[in-house]
């Protein structure tokens, strides 16, 4: 897997000033790290894909770490969330699975801090565009884009000749076009506001050929390419915006249990593959690191493997002492 190699270690240097960041105990309007808007506001992430997963746990690490949250999904309330399959021939239908806007809302809100859940689909480049202007109208500029949500269609992981050429051009509209139409819409409002920090969830399959054949602990084509495409995205918006304030960095979150994933009995393949499983709460430790720690910016044009970084840093659970966070993980074993 894709991660930090060689020479592209982890300072293990606190950032300055007597807060602990394995905790992040960022204070409402306190901005610092986060690239200008120094205002008295609480800084404003939007994290993508937040109903469920890997995205619902960054959006409540933010809140535990002081951020207004604004997060994207499609399922609007329980009980309407479904997953497909991730291959064509001999697929089971769509799967039902926990997690929505709604859920999500109250989880954050009981942290103590302002929650905006935005109806967005990444397959909808209108829903992509009306969410950022969404929040830029409620709450103004954005300091941090974590761009979470992914896009798995049904034959996005089929073999070489059962792929449809098709299905590989939509997955490509929704794991990088959508990704490149929200950078676009949130941009203008980080340069007007002096800078901030976009955090992309990317995969080890954009740079690592699979050990397996899709479906036997690998992946499709189809989702890798698309993926790939979406890994250059930081590098071009640190070459053309960085000297304005604005850092990118790609993350790689390693392998999640995840609703989705767990629905779809994928865990047992990739378990089976060697690989080893990374906590759903790393991935929220890392992304309050990237954006705040100043120190986090010799990272910037590297792939970022949590699992090494939250080791390497000893960052812990960033909702760990928080009540409505652990709720939230109680509610994920609950019966």
């Amino acid at each position: 897997m894709a991660g930090l190699r060689g020479d592209d270690r982890v300072l293990t240097d606190r950032v300055p000033g007597d807060r602990d960041v394995s905790r992040f105990g960022l204070l409402p309007g306190d901005t610092s790290g986060m690239g200008g808007n120094q205002t008295d506001r609480r800084p404003v992430a939007l994290v993508t894909g937040a109903s469920r997963g890997i995205g619902r746990r960054i959006a409540l690490a933010l809140a535990a770490g002081g951020y207004d949250v604004a997060f994207t999904a499609r399922t609007l309330e329980e009980g309407q969330g479904v997953v497909g399959p991730r291959v064509s021939t001999g697929a089971q239908g769509p799967l039902s699975v926990p997690g929505s806007l709604a859920a999500t809302t109250a989880q954050v809100t009981a942290l103590g801090v302002r929650a905006l859940p935005v109806r967005m689909d990444l397959l909808d480049v209108d829903s992509v565009r009306a969410a950022a202007e969404r929040v830029h109208q409620e709450w103004g500029a954005v300091d941090l884009l974590v761009n979470n949500a992914i896009t798995h269609l049904a034959g996005g992981h089929d073999r070489l000749l059962d792929l449809d050429p098709a299905v590989a051009a939509r997955t490509l509209e929704g794991n990088f076009l959508a990704q490149l139409v929200l950078v676009q819409a949130v941009l203008p409002s980080m340069l007007a506001a002096g800078g901030g920090t976009m955090v992309n969830l990317c995969s080890g399959s954009s740079t690592t050929d699979p050990p397996a054949s899709p479906g036997e602990g690998g992946w499709g084509l189809a989702y890798a390419a698309s993926k790939a495409a979406f890994g250059r995205l930081a590098g071009a918006v640190n070459a053309e915006y960085h000297g304005a304030g604005v850092r990118a960095f790609n993350l790689d979150p390693g392998f999640v249990v995840t609703e989705a994933s767990t629905a779809r009995g994928g865990i047992s393949a990739i378990s089976g593959a060697g690989f080893e499983l990374t906590p759903d709460w790393a991935a929220g430790a890392a992304v309050l690191w990237l954006a705040r720690a100043p120190e986090a910016a010799r990272f910037l044009g590297r792939v970022v493997w949590t699992p090494k970084l939250v080791a390497e840093l000893g960052l812990t659970d960033p909702g760990s002492a928080d009540p409505g966070v652990q709720r939230a993980a109680a509610d994920e074993v609950a019966p």
